[in-house]
C-alpha cells in the first residue's frame, strides 16, 4: 500500500506531515473512529514512513522498495510492534503486553518497546482492538504511555472514545477518523472486488456507513437477501416475534461461532431496521424518500397501514439504535434479539 493509493483522511494525513515537517511529532496517539474506515492502515502508512531508511524522517512519505518498508508490508520488521485481539479471544492477553506470568515484563510489548531500535531511529508498536484491553491491560499500559521511552511511537486503534479508560485518554494525543465518503467508499470496493460494477458499488456505498468491513457483509448474498425479507416483515406492520427473532438469529449463526463475527451480523442487521424506521419517520413527515429501491418500496408499503403514527416510527427507529448501543456493549445476544423483536411488535401496535 502507498499513500497515493489510500483514500480518504486527507486532514490527518496533513496533520501529521505538518508535525513531522516541524519536528514535533508526539509520542503516544489513540485513533478514534468506525471499524473499517483505514485507521489501521494510516497506522501502518505512518509506521512505514517513519520507518523507510531512504525517507528523511521529517516527511510523510517513503520509497516503498527498501528493506525497510518491505518488512513493513509482510510484518516483520524488528522495529514494528503489532499486537490485536486473537480470533479466539475476547480481548487482548495481557501476555502480549507485559509477558507470561513467569516472565512478566520481559518480554511483551511494554518490554520490546523500551528496547534500542535495530535501524537506530525508532521503535513503533500500534495496538489494534484496543477497545478490549480492559482494565487490566490498561493498567499495564500506565507506566509505558506516561514514561515513553525515546524515539517511540505509540498507537491504539479504537472504535470509540468512550470505550478507553480516562487513564488512557488523558495519556494520548486522541486523532479522530471518519467515515469515509460514498464515493471514495464505492471506489474502495470496485477495487477490492467485492463486486462487479460500480453502480453495484455505489448502492452498497450508501448503505455502509462509511465503512469497508460494513460493505463486505452487504456485499454478502445471503445477507441481501435477508435484508428484502426483514424490510418486507417491517413493512407489513403487524410483526410476528417468533419469526423475526429467529430469523435474526439465524443470520447470526451463519457467521460461524466466533462472537465478533456474531455481532457484527447483528449490528448491520439492526442497522438496516434503524434505517428502514428513519426513512419511515421522513416520509411520514412529507419528505421523498431516499435510498435503494427496496427501501423506498418497503417505506411506500408501511404507510400503507401504519398506525403508530410519526411517534411511534421514531419510539422503533431509537430502539434500534439502543439495541446496536446494547450489541457493542457485548450484551447476550440471544436475549437481546428476543428483547428487540418484542419490542418491535409492541410499538409497530401501538
Amino acid at each position: 500500500m502507498q499513500w497515493q493509493g489510500f483514500l480518504g483522511h486527507e486532514q490527518q494525513r496533513a496533520w501529521f506531515a505538518t508535525a513531522l515537517g516541524r519536528g514535533r511529532l508526539a509520542t503516544t496517539f489513540l485513533f478514534v473512529g468506525p471499524a473499517g474506515i483505514g485507521k489501521r492502515t494510516f497506522a501502518r502508512l505512518l509506521a512505514k514512513s517513519l520507518l523507510c531508511r531512504k525517507s528523511s524522517g521529517r516527511e510523510l512519505n517513503f520509497c516503498g522498495r527498501c528493506e525497510d518498508c518491505v518488512q513493513v508490508d509482510a510484518s516483520t520488521h524488528p522495529d514494528l510492534i503489532q499486537i490485536g485481539k486473537p480470533a479466539d479471544r475476547a480481548a487482548i492477553p495481557i501476555e502480549m503486553l507485559i509477558g507470561q506470568r513467569e516472565a512478566r515484563m520481559r518480554s511483551g510489548l511494554c518490554h520490546e518497546i523500551h528496547l534500542r531500535p535495530y535501524s537506530g531511529r525508532r521503535k513503533i508498536a500500534i495496538i489494534d482492538d484496543a477497545d478490549t484491553l480492559g482494565q487490566e491491560g490498561a493498567n499495564s499500559l500506565l507506566k509505558t504511555l506516561e514514561e515513553p521511552p525515546l524515539n517511540s511511537i505509540l498507537i491504539l486503534i479504537s472504535t470509540r472514545l468512550q470505550r478507553q479508560l480516562p487513564t488512557i485518554r488523558s495519556r494520548c494525543q486522541v486523532v479522530r477518523f471518519q467515515p469515509l465518503a460514498e464515493e471514495q467508499l464505492a471506489t474502495l470496493i470496485l477495487s477490492n472486488e467485492l463486486v462487479d460494477t460500480i453502480e453495484f458499488a455505489r448502492q452498497i456505498a450508501s448503505h455502509a456507513e462509511g465503512s469497508i468491513e460494513q460493505a463486505r457483509l452487504l456485499a454478502d448474498t445471503e445477507l441481501a437477501e435477508f435484508r428484502a425479507n426483514l424490510l418486507q416483515q417491517l413493512a407489513a406492520g403487524k410483526i410476528d416475534i417468533v419469526r423475526l427473532a429467529s430469523g435474526l438469529i439465524g443470520i447470526a449463526d451463519a457467521a460461524g461461532k466466533e462472537a465478533a463475527a456474531r455481532r457484527d451480523r447483528l449490528r448491520l442487521v439492526l442497522s438496516m431496521a434503524a434505517e428502514f424506521f428513519q426513512a419511515l419517520t421522513l416520509s411520514i413527515e412529507g419528505a421523498q424518500t431516499a435510498g435503494d429501491p427496496l427501501l423506498r418500496s418497503a417505506v411506500a408499503t408501511a404507510n400503507e397501514h401504519w398506525r403508530p403514527g410519526v411517534e411511534g416510527a421514531i419510539s422503533c427507529w431509537r430502539r434500534c439504535l439502543e439495541g446496536i448501543e446494547q450489541i457493542e456493549r457485548n450484551a447476550n445476544q440471544t436475549a437481546l434479539v428476543e428483547a428487540w423483536s418484542a419490542s418491535m411488535s409492541a410499538l409497530s401496535k401501538q
